[in-house]
């Protein structure tokens, strides 16, 4: 990364409070925020020149509809904030408010469509249904006559990437920050798991903060700080035609996914934007040391198919010469989110990354919300789905990432159904059982990298999804297996889950003061708790058990591995004795839940497992045949039940022998969906979904779990008894069951309080045993009581139908425990 004509180093201050690296849009937008919010002593370093990375040839797009809540915000804050810019900074921006219009041409396209265009309206976004004679009239050179639905945009908009940015660099520059161009950061300074500063081609840079904005270079920046950062380089396609008469820059943007393009005027010419669905990922073996406004050679035998496909939205283009076929690198994450935040293992080294083809519609968000995470310690809103802390370290692998970017590049513009898995870099990891689960008929999907037992094939039925908005085609195997759990026994194999050991002398005082519960509790008890931030938000939902008095297992979600290690780690006092081990792959998980549970295990051990001698919440070391499993008697889906957590090298034989003996209970194989189906019939909460770091125990009916006068307290139980004070909560998480039997629900679907919306659904399946799709989301309104819900009108909007609902604040499913205790 070194210049040949390396700037003079008397430019280079020796220190500086915070150091950004990378000149494209997210570093110029931070260096921006940031001074903003008063911090002058900005640096930010640049390789080469502003925008030379990807920035440069972005398309532009100021589009609000994302796949989710956290990038719609972003979006709409970035339209916000560009067309304010130039008035600021007297830079141009090139903004041009032409609208945009999303078009479908399959029915479950328009229901995919109208699910995310009530959502986009819910935060604030101005969108209207039309008709293809009303795309005709507001794009008069497009073929409608395959259209399905089309939805339009009016307060979208365009502008020029290189411009804008250099308003931002502006911007940042009159608050006080310096920007540096043709100074390469070489590596990491590191010090006690801290990032302490920079080194350059010019010298070293002493800094309090670091943040990681080096676009498709991330990934190397952030090995130099041994902080993983998963993200790969593909070819990314644009072709601008002749001249076409007819076309104007106030025509809207046309994003068009069953064709994989977007299509926009551009100077009197046409622009045609390929998201291909098979990419061809660059630069695996290094990007150019001398790469700056560089391009890529097309591949025009590759991409001569995907042209035509999108031409034809535009039947003239068919006859139009083209004047220039593009192809410039962008960088792609393996889950399709960005990368945002402070790494996990590095305290103040930050990153903003992975844009995934979206930095300037996000550009703009992502500098708020960072610079605001830099200042206040946290982000101003939920990011949880772009927060870099989801990431894993076996991410970081060049035949993974490439593999997986061959999908990624165009997963934005696929049909986004219900349950939809990732196709390439599977197989990572498998537990020891995996082999048994398939041919047990298991359909997997993948979590973490973990390979999961989704749902199970009855014989002769293939394992595999047929993705559907509406009844899927393993309906009737998840009534199967969600009823073997309510009336018999099912097998939930839970391998995946995190087991994180913690020990030494201050593991219970490390501990407590994380846990809103009492964990000072006998050995053998396990204790079902949160770990809260500062303000009271949920950072972690969880369980923890005793093991010995020095020594405790706590047990959490794949997915949030990454993120509650780090959380534990850092609330470690200096000097404390408090060891973290992982022992995750050292235990296979056999969840055993159901009526019949209890007589199933008890048939093959002698052990007692009564509920005088085995209570609810008791954890021990259990005798299963030739084998000693750890055996925690604990319910995630509202039933008698026992999570077994088997040594690895006995994990096989015990489930050969619990099958063996199960078919005299009625045991039935159960995968993950049927798992959250119960959990939601019996409205426990599952965290990113119905509980996060803006939810607090109070909003969300847990406050059961706070111990408020344990000695120590624990972090968040002064901005809870503060909220306390204050009165009822203005939100309450609220559970509900859909009066129509054929409706299905997921998420972010509105929630209608006498036709007024007051929420979104924050998850929701179709509940077997209640009979009809179960949803839970959160209600605004202030004191909130039973007898308002029960006069209060409720409707769930699915798409273009109401469907009406009960709602409860107590579970609809055996409310008094009384099940889960037997």
């Amino acid at each position: 990364m070194t210049d040949p004509t390396p700037a003079p180093a008397s430019r280079l201050p020796s220190r500086a409070r915070v150091v950004i690296i990378g000149g494209g849009v997210s570093g110029c937008s931070i260096a921006y925020h940031l001074t903003k919010l008063g911090w002058r002593d900005v640096l930010l370093l640049e390789r080469r020149q502003l925008t030379s990375g990807t920035t440069w040839h972005a398309a532009g797009l100021l589009t609000t509809l994302r796949d989710t809540e956290t990038q719609t915000k972003l979006a709409k804050y970035t339209q916000d904030l560009y067309r304010r810019l130039e008035a600021e900074t007297g830079q141009a921006t090139g903004i041009i408010d032409c609208g945009s219009i999303q078009l479908a041409m399959t029915k479950d396209k328009a229901h995919e469509m109208r699910r995310g265009f009530n959502m986009a309206k819910s935060f604030g976004v101005e969108a209207h249904e039309i008709s293809p004679r009303e795309v005709q009239a507001l794009w008069p050179l497009a073929d409608v006559s395959d259209l399905a639905a089309a939805f339009h945009f009016p307060n979208d908009a365009r502008v020029n990437p290189t411009d804008v940015t250099q308003a931002l660099a502006k911007g940042a520059r009159q608050g006080g920050a310096r920007l540096l161009e043709n100074v390469a950061v070489t590596g990491i300074r590191t010090r006690d798991g801290r990032v302490t500063g920079v080194e350059t081609t010019e010298g070293a840079v002493e800094a309090e903060i670091v943040v990681n904005c080096a676009g498709m270079w991330a990934r190397r920046v952030g090995r130099l700080a041994g902080v993983n950062v998963p993200l790969q380089a593909a070819e990314h396609y644009y072709l601008i035609s002749e001249p076409v008469a007819g076309v104007h820059p106030k025509l809207p943007i046309l994003r068009d996914p069953g064709r994989s393009a977007y299509i926009r005027e551009e100077a009197g010419k046409i622009m045609v934007g390929l998201f291909e669905k098979e990419a061809a990922p660059w630069g695996l073996d290094g990007i150019p040391e001398d790469f700056c406004f560089g391009d890529i050679p097309p591949d025009w035998d590759r991409m001569a198919p995907y042209i035509e496909r999108a031409m034809r939205r535009v039947p003239i283009l068919l006859d139009t010469g083209v004047k220039l076929l593009f192809c410039g690198p962008e960088s792609f994450t393996p889950d399709h989110n960005y990368l945002m935040g402070e790494a996990p293992n590095l305290k103040n080294f930050f990153v903003a990354a992975g844009f995934n083809s979206l930095g300037i519609l996000s550009g703009g968000g992502v500098g708020h919300v960072m610079a605001q995470w830099i200042v206040d310690g946290h982000p101003p809103m939920d990011v949880w789905s772009v927060n870099i802390a989801r990431t894993h370290a076996w991410q970081d692998n060049d035949r993974f990432l490439a593999d997986r970017t061959v999908e990624t590049l165009g997963v934005g513009y696929q049909d986004h159904w219900p349950f939809r898995q990732w196709e390439t870099a599977r197989n990572v990891k498998k537990s020891v059982l995996h082999d048994r689960l398939a041919a047990a008929g298991a359909c997997f999907g993948e979590s973490a990298g973990w390979e999961r037992p989704n749902w199970y094939a009855r014989p002769g039925q293939k394992p595999e999804y047929a993705y559907s908005w509406g009844r899927p085609n393993w309906f009737e195997n998840h009534a199967a297996e969600h009823r073997a759990v309510r009336e018999a026994v099912g097998v939930i194999e839970l391998s995946s889950f995190a087991k994180l050991q913690v020990e030494g002398r201050d593991a219970l005082a490390v501990l407590n003061r994380l846990a809103t519960a009492e964990l000072d509790v006998p050995v053998g008890r396990c204790v079902y708790t949160q770990f809260l931030n500062p303000r009271g938000g949920i950072e972690a939902d969880l369980t923890v058990t005793r093991l010995a008095a020095d020594r405790f297992l706590v047990l959490t979600a794949a997915f949030t591995q990454t993120h509650v290690e780090a959380w534990i780690r850092r609330h470690v006092p200096a000097g404390a004795c408090c060891v973290l081990t992982d022992l995750t792959g050292a235990y296979a998980m056999l969840n055993v839940q159901g009526p019949n549970s209890r007589a199933l295990l008890q048939s093959l051990t002698d052990d007692d497992l009564s509920n005088a001698a085995f209570p609810f919440g008791s954890a021990r070391e259990v005798r299963l045949g030739y084998q000693t499993v750890l055996a925690i008697r604990l319910t995630y889906v509202g039933e008698l039940g026992f999570e077994l957590y088997v040594p690895t090298p006995f994990a096989q034989p015990v489930y050969d022998r619990l099958l063996a003996a199960g078919a005299a209970h009625g045991l039935a194989h159960c995968g993950l969906h049927a798992l959250n189906s119960l959990r939601i019939e019996k409205a426990y909460r599952d965290w990113s979904h119905d509980v996060g770091p803006d939810d607090t125990p109070l909003e969300a009916g847990l406050a059961f779990t706070c111990a408020w006068k344990k000695a120590g307290g624990f972090i968040g139980r002064e901005a809870l008894e503060a909220a306390r004070a204050a009165g009822p909560p203005k939100r309450r998480l609220v559970q509900f069951l859909l009066e129509a039997p054929d409706a299905f629900v997921y998420h972010n679907e509105p929630i209608l309080w006498d036709g007024a919306q007051v929420g979104y659904v924050t998850s929701g399946m179709y509940g077997h045993t209640l009979g009809g799709a179960v949803a839970l989301g959160y209600v605004a309104r202030p004191g909130l009581t039973p007898e308002q819900l029960a006069e209060g009108r409720f409707e769930i909007q699915i798409a273009d139908r109401r469907v009406g609902a009960r709602a409860s604040l107590t579970p609809l499913y055996d409310p008094k425990n009384l099940r889960v205790r037997s």
